[in-house]
């Protein structure tokens, strides 16, 4: 991130003008500005691990795990965003995910994508 992005306003892209497809149906990419990301990682607790290790032994879904991992990857989607605005990009194409488990109980989730400049069609 450029340094001098960063006496910029923060604000993030908007929601609708994210997306994991190369286009925006009624836009037309102007400008390319590279990759964009958000990264977050996140360790699991020792009550909240205990609590999950519960729920496991009555089977179906882990909702102290799969919170958590909603929440990373919504900070992660957000921080992206911000790195979008900060570069001057008012869209993001080809968005996505991945995680990485980096050590026990320890996860890198980093969103990412293109940011772009876009004019609405005529």
């Amino acid at each position: 991130m450029d340094p001098s992005s960063l006496s910029r306003p923060l604000s993030t892209v908007p929601l609708a003008m994210v997306t994991t497809a190369f286009e925006l149906p009624g836009h037309r990419v102007v400008k390319n500005l590279g990759i964009v990301r958000g990264i977050v990682v996140r360790s699991r607790s020792i009550v909240g691990s205990f609590f999950a290790s519960l729920q496991t032994i009555f089977g179906g879904n882990i909702t102290l795990w799969s919170e958590m991992c909603e929440l990373a990857r919504r900070e992660a989607f957000e921080r992206m965003a911000l790195h979008a605005r900060a570069v001057g990009a008012n869209a993001v194409i080809g968005a996505a995910y991945d995680a990485t488990e980096i050590g026990p109980g320890v996860t890198e989730v980093l969103c990412y994508g293109t940011a772009v400049v876009v004019d609405a069609s005529p």
